[in-house]
């Protein structure tokens, strides 16, 4: 199994960044995926899932209205959509799939 995100960066405040996972190794369009993300200091936490067909969400409150999930079964990739971007969403942001986990991507949001 490998989970290779990317898109992470430096961005202003009020910005905009898309994430990707590329995903291999299993029946991708047959699971959910989640996003999760950990600050420095911090636990790691969920911060979107996706159902296997993208018919269901979640998000935690902190990024409702903002973050969007969505995935590509053909691309065999899951997507976070990040918009209104704030200083606190700076993290390393991981794509997960049951125990398994990408090596992350950096989020810094910074003036």
């Amino acid at each position: 199994v490998q989970l290779v995100e990317s898109g992470g960066g430096l961005v202003q405040p009020g910005g905009s960044l898309r994430l990707s996972c590329a995903v291999s190794g299993f029946t991708f369009r047959s699971y959910g995926m989640s996003w999760y993300r950990q600050a420095p200091g911090k636990e790691r936490e969920l911060v979107a899932f996706i159902s296997s067909a993208g018919g269901s969400t979640f998000y935690v409150d902190s990024v409702k209205g903002r973050f969007t999930i969505s995935r590509d079964n053909v691309k065999n990739t899951v997507y976070l959509q990040m918009n209104r971007l704030k200083l606190e969403d700076t993290a390393v942001y991981y794509c997960n799939w049951l125990d398994s986990w990408g090596q992350g991507t950096q989020v810094t949001v910074s003036s």
